[in-house]
């Protein structure tokens, strides 16, 4: 029988492998003239038709509890969040790429950390060795975003993007700054991931119901994302969606990562927390920069791959120091069990003399 632990961390990673392939696949629809708003919407609503359903089945025979206002309003946060987060991913992946995506992703474990210290979800001691290692592990993986944001330097692989680059003075200058923003907008967008866990897991610890929970912040979402989608979008056309790569990319948001996704983030944020759910965002940098390079004829930079590394030092350096606190909390468990085994032993032998 699989333990509940291998089965979590499978699912986190099976999660990141349809995060960027969504990733990839919205940078090739958006290239070819997709609509970022309007994609949120289309995608959201499309995954409420399956969450309403899937949730009505699955509490067929027990209902589920009573939404307490309270958690309505803490869902109605989650849907801001979420609404923000896609936003500001896909357009941040708009102006940069998926592989620049995947590593901004990487600053998820090192904000989510500290949020998690701010709000008392994680104890801080400066005089252990494993708290020492988180908050180096946090800086050095905010010093490789930047990295990675600001410095591209030589060409390593040369994609298609690469005549661009070399088509003028005024093209690059265009390309470098809207690879700045890009970064900043993934950044950010990394931050309010991050806040998103946090809110999560606040929920799903008071209502532990992670389909009733997902189906009603995406309803939420559709609506919040539509307002957007309405005030960006002046015209008619951006919301026809082409039978091609856009209709691929709204069906394949919907069911694998609006649905699917979101229920796994919540279920794993309800048995591990936020912080373990928030470790495996580097594992998409490995299949982004594959996916990039392979698929969109993405280059890959000097800089890119040195902000790379730096940011899977820093995460890495987190995730050890995570591991060593869960091996002392497991030490003293077996050590309190072993305690209180022993006393009644100890009662019976003298009843027995």
């Amino acid at each position: 029988m699989v333990s509940e632990g291998v089965s979590v961390t499978a699912a986190m990673v099976a999660t990141q492998f349809l995060e960027v392939g969504l990733n990839t696949l919205v940078k090739s629809a958006t290239n070819s003239g997709m609509s970022n708003y309007v994609f949120i919407v289309y995608s959201n609503l499309l995954a409420l038709c399956f969450l309403l359903p899937s949730t009505i089945l699955y509490h067929r025979k027990r209902a589920p509890p009573p939404i307490p206002s309270s958690i309505l309003r803490r869902i109605f946060l989650l849907s801001c969040l979420s609404t923000a987060v896609q936003i500001l991913l896909y357009t941040g992946i708009g102006y940069s790429s998926p592989t620049l995506a995947s590593a901004m992703v990487d600053l998820v474990p090192a904000f989510t950390f500290t949020l998690a210290v701010i709000f008392r979800m994680e104890n801080l001691n400066l005089k252990l060795h494993s708290s020492q290692a988180k908050i180096v592990g946090t800086v050095v993986s905010i010093a490789g975003a930047l990295i990675l944001t600001l410095y591209q330097g030589m060409p390593l692989i040369r994609g298609s993007m690469q005549n661009l680059v070399l088509g003028g003075s005024g093209t690059y200058l265009s390309v470098q700054s809207n690879w700045i923003l890009g970064g900043f907008l993934l950044a950010t967008a990394g931050f309010c991931v991050s806040v998103l866990f946090i809110v999560q897991t606040w929920i799903i610890r008071e209502y532990p119901e992670e389909l009733v929970v997902t189906t009603v912040c995406c309803s939420m979402v559709v609506v919040l994302s539509a307002i957007v989608a309405l005030i960006a979008e002046g015209t008619s056309k951006a919301w026809v969606l082409r039978l091609d790569k856009e209709l691929a990319a709204v069906c394949y948001s919907a069911i694998f990562v609006v649905s699917l996704r979101s229920v796994v983030s919540a279920w794993a944020c309800r048995k591990k927390g936020p912080i373990y759910v928030a470790m495996f965002s580097p594992l998409g940098m490995v299949i982004a920069v594959v996916l990039g390079v392979l698929l969109l004829g993405d280059s890959l930079y000097v800089g890119s791959l040195i902000g790379a590394i730096t940011i899977a030092v820093g995460f890495y350096g987190v995730m050890w120091a995570q591991a060593q606190e869960e091996n002392v909390v497991n030490i003293e468990k077996i050590k309190d069990f072993a305690s209180s085994s022993s006393a009644p032993l100890m009662s019976t032998k003298a009843i027995d003399v």
